[in-house]
């Protein structure tokens, strides 16, 4: 029996002893104690900590002991810049980076130089029409052959210096932060155990995975973009001013116009977003509370009320959100706008420096051009540079820790090795505190001599130090007074690997790493004169070791043997296998101590027996530190040592201890009792068979309705992967809920879903899409314009009547382009606002439906990992905004292609159908390109984030379970594997981006060949007078120019990919149906009911862990108004009983009655609404006390009925007494009260619904003893009149009970009242002496 599972956080409070009543009055208070007193003071809010220094937890001890504990968790703060980054790159990396960086700025520099070409080809032309100029054919086709050259060259430079550039910024990228990686990884081996106390493996696994590939981000491809925008703006500026430096400082002013938008456009769309996410995060908050105590939520029936409370949140969150895409909107509306400006501020000017004489039109063109592709490249800087930010940020926290140095370090060398070990460890004056728990002593002034060769065995409650003692042998922890001795010599001036490696360790839960047996009991070997043995020898002592453990016949039997992978953390087998695997990994190094931490608590009869016998011979002739909580285990030990509280009770052989007649004889004499009603091996096999007996029968009723064909494979691959131990049962049980195969929604149906929830919205999509069609002709009418000018200017003027018409003309034009700009700003922007107005509508009625979704589904859909109430917050607040990429927007912005082409299409055939039909042939390329381009940077995003998953799980597996490596010492191999890891990665990540660069590269490049083509051919049709300028230019301009811009309003799209996903996984949320819906209408109707319950024969196991039986055929019968007290050890199914109430789940087998009906036919939100919960952990939410309470009542209820509920609950004058009464507001979780005030609080609430039944789960464990008499009372009170059901582990608190059941492996074993109990001196008495042993004496 496990002492463990009944002692509390060590609290002074002591339960009823048969031998010792006068204990009774000596609670911490006495029953005269005025009630409303006790626990009525208000908590302060805990101080805010500031950012940047951490209020001190160990302010309240002597300095030299917080200087013990600080070092244990100190970590220095880094500042990082620049050179940090970099600073593990070797020397190839620098010279790639520094050739990359080169290759980066020349095909930055490239792209303007294409104007240039542009401009002279202009000339060109027009020097041929021009009459008196003495160009001939030859020389025309000639010259032009040259120009079209350059472009030729110009696209083999791009290609190459952007290929170059783009592949070694990447490889350099991955290949530092590999090698940050894989020092973070390292430095953590290097840590002390008290680091990870405070860390938590989690945060290390985000560290590794998340903040390297923001580093990875930061100083990849990003560093390449940036270079070659700066490259592009300042060569564009650079060759403006050469051509003509007047025009190029006029039109110096798009720059800063630009800026100035993108600058006040930024600065909004940061304020609202800020905005729009701290709205959000409210309601996130508010999501996670609810979906962390959903049993709380669907007990009370209060999905719907707490969802509505969410709604409040989200349209905050719309609202500021709708703003936040207007601005962007209305941002890409000024740019375009300054675009089309400038076109009329460029021409016009030019044909005012034209008829000076003081230029050619050509350089205009030249100067024109140039300064629009610098400009908006200056745009491209800003996005990269913040992901080089984000990196330094990202860098600080990693090398804080790559650059701690460990006070316990096992990677050095230093310290003393022992020759010979006999393996006498002593304890001298050992106090020791947590890091992480400064508050408490956990060992006070303890000495303790455990000799070599023998068994020493602690015995205790738990929190009494037993473990702690383990910890400091193996040297996790230093203790902060003290020393610790091996064979004479102070452990701390040891070396420490040599010192683990004398010692092995089998913990409570043992930890198997994901690779195969034979690995995972070679890990043992590591640090041993065997380690680097031949196979053949190595195999030997692994089965040897095997045997010893009584592990390896079941291994021989499993399908692969010793070959057979374990799974993740050793899922695929029984706790009983698990163990005797640790065990054998344990003494497979033949250590000279060996530390068995509760190394049998964990299993089943059947398999502790196996496992015991296991341990026995495993210990022989070791020094064996043996911590149990079955004293049966450890009868034969040489000394057997009592600890209470963090002291030495008493110490001797099992048999001196009788004598003394101390705690030793009450712990023995309580468990020999219990032993009496224990089950054999044998009597549980027959259980187990009646179980399957009674399941197989449920099964196969349940195919003749549902026709779920059985699958007989099921059963022989589930006998061959568990032992004999745990058959098969569950997999019959739940072969009927066969796992639902994630349905395929093809893209028509995705889609559908999605407008389905902006179907109100749809006349507003109407306008959207209108303007975005309208948006879409901006480009052919420009390239009209365009034309008209060029035509116009490129008269000689020579005399005055061609200069007024190219005066006229000119300004025309340019007055034309002026309309152009407004008119496209407005439908920019108008299209912006609607399209923002419908997409932020949609995320909202997402978020909504999915949030109300998840409320509805059943209670065994948040027991599984991916349904934490952190995942399923994360999905609400990332996977909804994501579906917005399949929304309105991306169809206007698939209009705005369409209609951009096709008019493009359409006016150059009208005017030139030859060259049409040539430039037209060049569009797939062009838009290709524009899509590619995009496509490939998102892709280099989601492919760094993919590629590192393999070796981050195994990272994290390593760091989850970093007690086990330490004490197997087995730094250097979990290093040695994740570098390999990272290596192969790395080949094939160069691999693929070696390919996927080509893309990009070319996608960079083709658009000069296209350019090189519409001219040539072009050419030739105006050399032989086929063409005008007007023309070539006008379907020039249309085609190219439209293509490009088609393909570059693909970086304004959203990306679909993302959103395609994330509205697959709505449409299977919104899919599921519940078993127990909470929705449905159906079930019968329920009045009134009397409160008398039955559970005949309920068999039940969790769906999350089919192969552990929960309850085995429970039979329980209670009248209406009777007090009934559940209680038994933890997982012997008495919480389990409460939930099959509630109906949280249905049982496998079996029925539970109510009133006579089985609960299962009752209409379910009724038959709750005359049922109560008050749990261990009382669940308040946002709000005021008020909102909390009535939160409880199903329908209206009056002042008074709160009134009178709060009384009850022993809360009302506590409430009063507050500034605000019922208004005060309790915090997130409640966090404002104490824990005995929310208790009452949740007691009221429950009491504001008048419930039938009262169930009450651990209503006071939680609390100290202060407040659990208050609490106390406060359910005496509530239970009156009512069906009350208590599970409590606390014995004193239900002697009242009229019937008390004690439960065992899912059955009864016995019942009565107290007293008749207490005679019978069977179980029940045993866990009241074993109580009355933890309390203090």
């Amino acid at each position: 029996m496990a002492a463990d599972q009944y002692s509390e956080k060590s609290e002074p409070t002591r339960a009823v002893s048969p031998e010792s009543p006068e204990i009774q009055e000596s609670r911490d208070v006495s029953p005269s104690a005025d009630l409303k007193k006790l626990d009525s003071k208000v908590v302060a809010p805990p101080p805010e900590a500031d950012d940047d220094k951490e209020a001190d937890p160990f302010k309240h001890l002597p300095e030299r002991e917080a200087k013990i504990l600080r070092d244990q968790v100190y970590t220095p703060d880094i500042k990082v810049g620049v050179a940090t980054l970099y600073r593990y790159s070797s020397r190839n990396d620098i010279i790639i980076l520094v050739v990359s960086a080169i290759c980066a700025i020349a095909s930055g520099a490239a792209l303007p130089l294409m104007t240039v070409v542009f401009g002279n080809l202009q000339g060109t032309f027009q020097d041929y029409f021009t009459p008196g100029s003495n160009l001939s054919y030859d020389e025309f086709t000639s010259e032009l052959g040259s120009l079209c050259l350059y472009f030729v060259y110009l696209a083999i430079g791009e290609f190459v210096t952007s290929y170059i550039a783009t592949v070694g910024f990447i490889y350099c990228g991955e290949h530092i932060s590999a090698k940050i990686r894989e020092h973070y990884l390292e430095s953590c081996m290097k840590q002390n155990i008290g680091f990870f106390d405070k860390l938590g493996a989690g945060e290390v696994t985000t560290r590794i995975t998340a903040d390297t590939n923001l580093i990875q981000e930061g100083i990849s491809e990003k560093v390449g973009l940036t270079l070659q925008a700066v490259a592009t703006f300042v060569a564009a500026f650079v060759i403006g001013f050469v051509s003509y430096w007047k025009l190029t400082l006029i039109l110096m002013s798009t720059v800063v116009a630009l800026l100035l938008v993108m600058g006040t456009g930024s600065t909004f769309i940061v304020k609202y977003s800020r905005q729009n996410i701290s709205a959000y995060a409210q309601g996130g908050s508010v999501a996670e509370e609810v979906i962390s105590s959903v049993r709380n939520a669907v007990a009370f029936g209060t999905q719907d009320r707490l969802a509505k409370q969410y709604d409040v949140h989200l349209i905050k969150a719309e609202f500021f959100g709708f703003k936040l895409k207007t601005v962007l909107g209305v941002m890409v509306a000024g740019m375009m706008l300054i675009l089309y400006l400038n076109y009329g501020l460029a021409f016009w000017m030019g044909s005012v420096f034209l008829l000076d004489g003081s230029t050619t039109l050509s350089k205009i063109l030249i100067v024109m051009m140039a300064v629009m592709m610098g400009a908006f490249n200056l745009g491209n800087v800003a996005p990269n540079m913040q992901a080089f930010t984000t990196a330094l940020g990202a860098a600080a926290k990693i090398y804080s820790t790559i650059d701690r140095i460990s006070p316990i370090d096992p990677s050095t060398d230093d310290g003393i090795k022992l020759e010979k070990v006999e393996g006498t460890i002593r304890l001298e004056n050992i106090k020791h505190i947590y890091p992480s728990r400064p508050e408490v002593v956990v060992m006070d002034d303890v000495t303790l001599e455990i000799p070599a060769g023998k068994v020493t065995a602690l015995v205790g409650a738990s929190g009494s130090g037993k473990s702690t003692i383990i910890g400091l042998v193996e040297r996790f922890y230093a203790p902060i007074e003290g020393t610790v001795y091996l064979d004479g010599v102070d452990i701390s001036t040891l070396n420490l690997r040599w010192l683990r490696q004398q010692i092995a360790l089998v913990s409570q839960e043992p930890t198997l790493f994901g690779t195969t047996i034979y690995e995972n009991i070679r890990h043992g070997l590591i640090g041993t004169k065997w380690e680097f043995e031949g196979p053949e020898k190595q195999r030997e002592l692994i089965e040897d070791a095997a045997r010893k453990a009584n592990a390896h016949d079941f291994i021989t039997s499993l399908p692969e043997g010793y070959e057979t992978n374990v799974g993740e953390r050793g899922f695929l087998l029984s706790g009983g296998q698990k163990q005797r695997i640790a065990i054998a990994r344990a003494v497979v190094s033949d250590p000279k101590i060996l530390l068995l931490d509760e190394a049998t608590s964990a299993l089943d009869t059947k398999s502790e027996g196996v496992v015991q016998a296991a341990l026995e011979v495993a210990s022989e002739g070791r020094t064996t530190i043996t911590i149990a909580h079955r004293l049966s285990t450890i009868k034969d030990a040489h000394n057997i040592v009592v600890m209470t509280h963090g002291k030495i009770v008493e110490q001797g052989t099992h048999d001196e201890l009788l004598e003394k007649r101390g705690s030793y004889y009450n712990l023995v004499t309580a468990q020999a009792i219990a032993a009496v009603n224990e089950m054999t091996a044998e009597e549980e096999e027959a259980i187990n068979e009646e179980e399957a007996a009674a399941l197989i029968r449920k099964a196969s009723a349940a195919q003749k309705q549902e026709g779920v064909p059985e699958d007989p494979e099921d059963d022989i691959n589930a006998k061959l992967n568990r032992s004999k131990s745990t058959q098969s049962v569950s997999s019959m049980a739940l072969a009927g809920r066969a796992k639902a195969t994630p349905n395929k929604y093809s893209l028509w149906t995705l889609i559908k879903v999605i407008a389905s929830f902006n179907k109100k919205e749809w006349k507003l999509m109407l306008i959207g899409l209108f303007f975005s069609a309208i948006c879409g002709l901006g480009n052919p009418t420009q390239a009209v314009f365009f034309a008209k000018l060029i035509t116009a200017l490129s008269i000689p003027p020579t005399t005055q009547e061609a200069r007024d018409f190219m005066k006229s003309e000119a300004s025309f034009w340019c007055l034309m382009y002026l309309m152009l700009a407004l008119v496209m700003f407005i439908a920019f922007t108008a299209q912006g606002i609607v399209f923002a107005k419908c997409s932020e509508r949609l995320i909202h009625r997402v978020r909504d439906r999915s949030f109300r979704t998840m409320l509805r589904q059943d209670v065994e859909y948040f027991d599984t990992d991916e349904h934490s109430a952190g995942a399923l917050t994360s999905f609400l607040s990332t996977e909804t905004t994501h579906v917005a990429g399949l929304s309105g927007s991306t169809l206007g912005t698939l209009i705005m292609v369409t209609s951009t082409l096709i008019a493009a299409c359409t006016v150059a055939l009208a005017i030139g159908w030859k060259l049409a039909l040539v430039c037209i042939a060049t569009m797939p390329l062009l838009i290709g390109c524009g899509f590619f381009r995009f496509w490939m940077l998102a892709h280099y995003q989601r492919r760094a984030k993919r590629a590192y998953q393999g070796s981050a799980s195994f990272a994290s597996e390593a760091i989850t379970a970093i007690r086990t490596v330490a004490s197997l010492t087995r730094e250097q191999d979990v290093l040695r594997n994740y570098r390999e890891s990272l290596a192969i990665q790395q080949r094939a990540s160069l691999i693929s981006v070696l390919k996927s660069s080509l893309l990009y590269a070319g996608s960079q490049s083709l658009m000069f060949l296209a350019f090189a083509l519409g001219f040539w051919y072009g050419g030739t049709l105006i050399a032989k007078y086929e063409y005008d300028m007007f023309q070539f230019f006008l379907v020039f301009t249309s085609v190219i120019f439209g293509a490009q811009s088609a393909g570059s309003v693909f970086s304004f799209a959203p990306d679909m990919g993302k959103a395609a996903e994330a509205s697959r996984n709505l449409k299977t949320l919104f899919d599921m149906k519940p078993t127990i819906d909470t929705w449905s209408e159906d079930g019968d109707k329920v009045e009134a009911i009397e409160g008398s319950l039955e559970f005949r024969d309920v068999h039940f196991r969790y769906p999350t862990r089919p192969e552990q039986p929960v309850l085995r055929g429970l039979n329980l019968t209670i009248s209406p108004g009777q007090y009934v007290a559940l209680v038994g050890a933890s997982g012997c199914g008495k919480s389990t009983t409460i939930a099959l109430l509630e109906r949280f789940y249905d049982p496998l087998a079996g029925g539970i009655f109510v009133d006579g009906k089985e609960i299962s036919t009752l209409n379910i939100n009724e038959y709750r609404s005359f049922i109560a919960l008050v749990s261990q952990e009382p669940t308040l939410y946002q709000g005021t006390i008020k909102e909390n309470i009535l939160l409880g009542a199903p329908y209206e209820v009056s002042d008074e009925q709160i009134k009178f509920a709060c009384q009850e609950a022993n809360i009302y004058d506590f409430i009063l007494s507050l500034p605000d009464g019922f208004n005060t507001v309790v915090g997130s979780k409640g966090a404002l009260l104490s824990g005995g005030q929310k208790q009452r609080i949740a007691i009221a609430r429950a009491l504001v619904r008048d419930p039938k039944i009262l169930l009450l789960d651990e209503a006071t464990s939680a609390l100290d003893s202060e407040s659990e008499h208050v609490v106390q009372a406060a359910l005496d009170k509530a239970a009156k009149g009512r069906t009350t059901i208590a599970v409590a582990h606390r014995l004193s608190t239900i002697q009242k009970a009229d019937i008390i059941y004690v439960f065992d492996q899912g059955r009864i074993v016995e019942k009565g009242s107290h007293s008749e109990l207490m005679k019978a001196n069977g179980r029940y008495a045993e866990l009241v002496n074993l109580q009355s042993l933890e309390k203090n004496r």
